[in-house]
């Protein structure tokens, strides 16, 4: 018999994300109008429009052949566990997917990294810990702008682990620092009143880190090498460059920079991506909270404010000052492209991929060698993207090689998406009833939205496309989704998974209405989508979709696990980041969940009998959020990101002890976690 998986109690308590998270990571933007006011269909009324019948017939086959694939793949990949010896035998077993075989976490509030039995964790790396050569330890008395540069940042988000060549044990560790929140990093901070020195040292702590691990032979432990020659910091003052359709444009020219092709900075980096080719992808997300006083001829339906912004860096910088400078903001909201082994190397904001607030950017390969970028803007009611370079990757790690892959993502084709409901819209009625046929599922297809300096959008140029991408999608009429945040496909089967965070404003007053895609009204827990392009081409402009899971207590009807039997599933709520394992499983991590637990990292299987079977594997200490999944056959790797940020909290007032202690400040960090007996994770 299956062991039932612990369930929350019923009891009131308060949950999701904090007024303070809030206010610093995003700039409020939930409590702030929806930006999207455009009245383009939504997938529940263009049921006939979109895809004829043959169309949605092929496309529904595709999924059927994937799912088949998917499976097919895991079981001729053979046992990594028999690599290491069977050392994962020796532990005890538990029933679950492969790749599940652990003990599930029971949801908690407690003030730590929690993993299953059997399992033992380290901290890699803290906010601020040296990196460069020159930097001194950390010191949160006696923190300057100089020591930040030179140590990690803040906010640790995306992860992206690499090998390095010729150098045994070590690997890359790239991570993405989203955000600063000053009231828990400075004692005394005055928020009305922030000082140069606080200032500056905040942009310091945003941006990027690059920093070489070591592992340990007999188990998943990660230590930080400082002083690696591959060792980098890119903040929100480095020089990043334009590339791309847009670049040198009169929308991305501002007095400091006439050429429009060079910027300085990259903010609010949250998801990301690893390229086939060795490079690594950064979303720029909540841009617009960082520029001031800005006017609807300048905003273009990204948010931005009319006055202050929180931290006040228009007042040591007129760059982030909407009314002196209107383009500056232009020059944010783009995927960045990074190549972590070349430190000379100027990071790229490619232009062709659109800006948006990009949670994400993750590539797979077309049949001859074209990369393709699945993206989400992270807004209520915003939508999905994808783009297809027109570019072949070159095979090999030769200079030639490696420059011309440097290229790929600036010539290609820019598309939004439609989807479409296969049922009739009455059954769609807000609450998450299944309809009659048994799934919430459909057909889709990739709207072309510019190809190079070639528009497809009537009434706009190319370059307005690529700068004010959202405005595209408003006028072709893509569907409004619930936060479409992380864009993954599976390395195995080749179908996309869609993290859908939640969207409480859903069938509000003056909001659109539940679709088949976006079924539930006032979406407190959000969604999984998954799906499958025609013919399982990566490049084609359809494709058929269903949804995987629909998140929230297993015991609300309103739930969906794929079929699979709710009572033997873990709670989840507010899926955001994903990523996948050596065995095809699907793991997600949560921001804000609504169900009253700390937020966590969960496994779910995608294929054979068993899919749809969730598992919960870690949760995160009070006030955190869990990010940046990565999944080795060896270790897990998660950044656990804004620990103790509860309202109230202050550096004299901690909310969490976390990671060192009472008496210590709390600070963000990259945790690794390993089976205790070096065995593989879930065999």
């Amino acid at each position: 018999m299956r062991k039932l998986l612990p369930l929350l109690n019923t009891t009131p308590h308060a949950g999701g994300r904090s007024a303070l998270t809030c206010r610093y990571r995003c700039g409020d933007a939930c409590f702030h109008e929806v930006p999207n006011t455009s009245d383009n269909e939504y997938a529940g009324d263009v049921i006939a429009g979109a895809l004829s019948r043959r169309s949605m017939m092929r496309a529904a086959a595709v999924v059927t052949v994937a799912a088949t694939a998917g499976g097919a793949a895991v079981v001729q990949g053979g046992s990594p566990a028999e690599a290491h010896g069977g050392t994962a035998f020796k532990a005890k077993r538990y029933d679950g997917a492969r790749g599940l075989r652990f003990a599930p976490v029971a949801p908690n509030r407690d003030d730590k990294v929690t993993v299953p039995e059997g399992y033992a964790q380290n901290v890699v790396i803290r906010w601020g810990e040296p990196i460069l050569r020159g930097a001194p330890a950390f010191d949160p008395d006696k923190q300057t702008a100089k020591a930040q540069a030179g140590q990690f940042g803040y906010n640790n988000d995306f992860l992206s682990l690499l090998p390095l060549p010729g150098e045994r044990g070590r690997q890359v560790l790239v991570a993405n620092h989203e955000y600063t929140d000053e009231v828990l990093m400075f004692k005394g901070y005055d928020p009305a009143n922030p000082t140069r020195e606080q200032v500056e040292i905040a942009w310091a702590a945003h941006g990027l880190s690059v920093v070489v691990v070591q592992e340990e032979n007999r188990s998943g432990k990660l230590t930080p090498v400082t002083r690696h020659p591959l060792n980098r910091r890119l903040t929100a003052t480095s020089e990043f460059e334009l590339t791309g359709p847009a670049a040198g444009g009169a929308l991305l020219r501002t007095s400091a920079d006439p050429t429009g092709r060079k910027v300085l900075g990259t903010l609010n980096n949250c998801a990301g991506g690893t390229t086939p080719w060795g490079t690594t992808l950064h979303g720029e997300e909540n841009f617009n909270q960082y520029f001031a006083n800005a006017s609807s001829a300048t905003d273009k339906r990204y948010g931005l404010g009319t006055g202050a912004t929180e931290r006040k860096w228009e007042r040591f910088d007129k760059r982030f000052d909407a009314q002196q400078e209107p383009n500056e903001s232009h020059r944010h909201g783009w995927v960045v492209e990074l190549d972590p082994f070349d430190p000379d190397f100027t990071p790229a904001k490619r232009t062709a991929l659109g800006r948006f607030k990009h949670e994400a950017a993750q590539p797979r390969l077309t049949d001859d060698g074209r990369p393709v970028v699945y993206m989400g803007d992270d807004e209520r009611f915003d939508y999905l993207y994808k783009f297809v370079s027109s570019k072949r990757m070159m095979k090999g790690s030769s200079r030639a090689a490696r420059a011309h892959n440097r290229t790929l993502l600036d010539e290609g084709t820019l598309y939004v998406a439609r989807l479409t409901g296969d049922s009739p819209a009455a059954e769609i009625d807000g609450t998450g009833k299944l309809p009659n046929d048994g799934e919430f599922d459909g057909s889709g297809v990739w709207i072309p939205l510019a190809t190079g300096n070639v528009s497809h959008v009537p009434g706009m140029t190319a370059e307005e496309v690529y700068v004010f991408t959202r405005l595209a999608g408003d006028k072709v009429g893509a569907t409004k989704m619930d936060r479409p945040e992380d864009v993954e496909p599976s390395p195995r089967s080749g179908r996309v998974y869609v993290a859908l965070t939640n969207n409480s404003n859903r069938g509000k007053a003056g909001y659109a209405g539940a679709d088949e895609a976006n079924p539930r009204n006032a979406n407190k827990h959000g969604h999984v989508l998954e799906l499958a392009e025609h013919w399982d081409d990566p490049a084609a402009d359809g494709f058929a979709w269903r949804l995987f899971l629909v998140a929230g207590d297993p015991t609300d009807p309103a739930t969906y696990f794929a079929g699979f039997p709710k009572d033997k599933v873990s709670p989840i709520s507010c899926p955001d980041n994903v990523a996948f394992d050596p065995h095809g499983n699907l793991w997600l991590s949560t921001d804000g969940n609504a169900l009253g637990s700390h937020d966590g990292l969960f496994g779910v299987a995608t294929h054979g009998e068993r899919r749809g079977e969730l598992k919960q594997f870690l949760t995160v200490p009070t006030g955190a959020e869990t990010c940046g999944p990565v999944i080795q056959e060896r270790r897990v790797l998660v950044a656990v990101q804004h620990p103790g940020e509860v309202d109230g909290a202050s550096v004299e007032k901690p909310a969490s002890a976390w990671p060192d202690g009472p008496g210590r400040i709390v600070r963000p960090s990259v945790v690794a976690v390993y089976r205790k007996d070096g065995g593989d994770i879930g065999v």
